[in-house]
C-alpha cells in the first residue's frame, strides 16, 4: 500500500463526497462516520481478492446501513475492484452505483437499504461457512436505525446462542439519524450491555482511531465461542467541520460546488 491508513481514510472520504456531489444526492454524514471502519477492514483486516470478487474463501462485509454506500464504493474502488472514476456514477441512471448496495456490483456481498436485515444475512453467511468448514470471517456494519429493528435483535439472540465466533458486528454509533438525535428518536440505552446478555463479546472502540480498530478486530478474531459486537464511537460527518454533528448532513442532500470545494480543502484533497 502506497499511503498510510489515515491518508487512505481521508482519500476515501474525499471520493465519497465527490460521488455524492456528482449524484446531486446522497448521505454524506454516515459515509464520513464509517470511513475509518471501512479503511481498517479493507486495507488491514479482511482477506479479499479484488480480481476474484466471488472467491469462496474471502472474508465477507455487509453494510447494513446501506445509505452509507458512497464510502463502501470508495473503499472497493481504492482496493482495486473497479475504477475510482466509476464511483462518480453514484445514483446515475446508466450506472450500477446504486443509492444502496446491490450484489451486481463487484465486491458487494449482500444488498442493503431496508434497515435491520444485515445482521441476519451475516449470520446466515457465517453459519454457512461453519457448515462447510470454511474459515472466512463475516463483518456487518450496523447503524442506529438497524438497532431499532426487531430483525437485528433476533439475529443477536441467534448468533449468541449458536456461539458464532466468526461473526463480527460493528455498530457505527454516530448518535444522529434521519429526523432527530437517536436519544430523541428512539433511545437505544446501553447497547453493549444488552448485547452482552445474549452471549456476545463486546468491545467499545473509538471508531475514528484506526489502530484501535485494528486491535479490536484482532481481539474479535482471538475470541472463541462468542460473536463479537463492537460499539464504535463515531461523529456523523467526521472530517468536515461544517458537517460534523449536524443533522442536516444525514441526507439525502445536494452538495453545492462550493461546499464540495470547502470539504475537499479541509480534507487536504482539493
Amino acid at each position: 500500500m502506497h499511503m498510510g491508513l489515515e491518508e487512505t481514510a481521508t482519500a476515501l472520504r474525499a471520493l465519497s463526497l465527490r460521488a455524492i456531489h456528482s449524484a446531486r444526492s446522497g448521505h454524506p454524514g454516515g459515509s464520513l462516520s464509517v470511513a475509518d471502519i471501512l479503511t481498517a477492514l479493507y486495507f488491514e483486516i479482511m482477506r479479499v481478492k479484488p480480481d476474484e470478487p466471488d472467491w469462496i474463501d474471502r472474508d465477507r462485509l455487509i453494510l447494513s446501513k446501506g445509505h452509507a454506500c458512497p464510502a463502501l464504493y470508495a473503499a472497493l474502488a481504492m482496493k482495486g475492484y473497479f475504477s475510482e472514476e466509476h464511483v462518480l456514477g453514484l445514483r446515475h441512471i446508466d450506472s450500477d452505483m446504486e443509492g444502496h448496495p446491490d450484489f451486481r456490483i463487484a465486491g458487494i456481498d449482500a444488498p442493503s437499504g431496508s434497515l435491520g436485515m444485515g445482521l441476519s444475512q451475516g449470520l446466515g453467511m457465517a453459519m454457512g461457512g461453519r457448515y462447510q468448514n470454511k474459515d472466512f470471517r463475516t463483518h456487518v456494519i450496523l447503524g442506529d436505525g438497524d438497532l431499532q429493528e426487531g430483525n437485528t435483535w433476533e439475529a443477536i439472540m441467534a448468533a449468541g446462542h449458536h456461539k458464532m465466533d466468526s461473526l463480527v458486528a460493528i455498530y457505527d454509533a454516530n448518535k444522529l439519524q434521519g429526523d432527530a438525535p437517536v436519544k430523541v428518536q428512539l433511545d437505544l440505552g446501553d447497547v453493549a450491555a444488552k448485547v452482552a446478555q445474549f452471549g456476545w463479546h463486546t468491545i467499545d472502540v473509538d471508531g475514528h482511531d484506526i489502530s484501535a480498530l485494528k486491535a479490536a478486530f484482532d481481539e474479535a478474531k482471538a475470541t472463541k465461542g462468542k460473536p463479537t459486537f463492537m460499539v464504535a464511537d463515531t461523529i456523523k460527518g467526521k472530517g468536515v467541520s461544517f458537517m460534523e454533528g449536524e443533522l442536516f448532513w444525514h441526507g439525502s442532500v445536494t452538495m453545492s460546488d462550493q461546499q464540495l470545494e470547502d470539504a475537499l480543502k479541509e480534507l487536504g484533497n482539493d
